[in-house]
């Protein structure tokens, strides 16, 4: 059985930004449906499917977060998974 390689520190960077822009964008998503559509009945059923894939981004990101401390504790700080809004990228910078 071949060993995986894990995610270099900056590629834990990268992943952190991007998972943050796409964050982001399900939440203008959800707040741009939320505002066009009814909040019960089958209308409302898109909105609820984006509050879903956001919530699991967020375990996703949890996840790698716990993974960055873990692999590398002496560099890991929070800021990764979960940048300032400054210093996040949109999808197609």
């Amino acid at each position: 059985m071949t060993k995986k390689s894990k995610l270099t520190a900056d590629e834990h960077a990268d992943l952190g930004r991007r998972l943050a822009v796409m964050r982001d964008e399900l939440s203008h998503i959800h707040v741009q449906l939320s505002g066009a559509y009814a909040q019960t009945g089958p209308a409302s059923l898109p909105a609820k499917k984006i509050v879903a894939a956001r919530k699991a981004l967020d375990e996703a990101r949890s996840g790698l977060e716990n993974a960055l401390y873990q692999e590398y504790p002496e560099s890991a700080a929070t800021t990764v998974y979960y940048p300032h809004p400054e210093d996040r990228t949109s999808a197609t910078d």
